[in-house]
């Protein structure tokens, strides 16, 4: 869903590459947690790129756990 108050905006670029954040341009990737740190998780892309994430909107997480994360923030589970 794209359009005016949802936040997002269809991409100029492939069809492929989905929507982008309208404030910023970034798309939310899928990450592993790999590590936890105080209220955070430490997350890693395919690529093998570590990230710290804020996972409060998320609950409780665990080591395995697959976060939808967007600008620094897992926003969703995934799986």
């Amino acid at each position: 869903m794209s359009g005016p108050g949802t936040g997002t905006a269809p991409t100029s670029g492939p069809p492929d590459q989905g929507e982008v954040c309208l404030t910023c341009g970034d798309v939310a990737v899928e990450l592993t947690v790999v590590e936890l740190d105080g209220s955070d998780a430490i997350c890693q892309a395919e690529d093998g790129g570590r990230e710290r994430v804020a996972v409060e909107l998320v609950g409780p997480t665990e080591v395995g756990d697959r976060l939808l994360v967007h600008a620094a923030v897992a926003i969703a589970r995934v799986g």
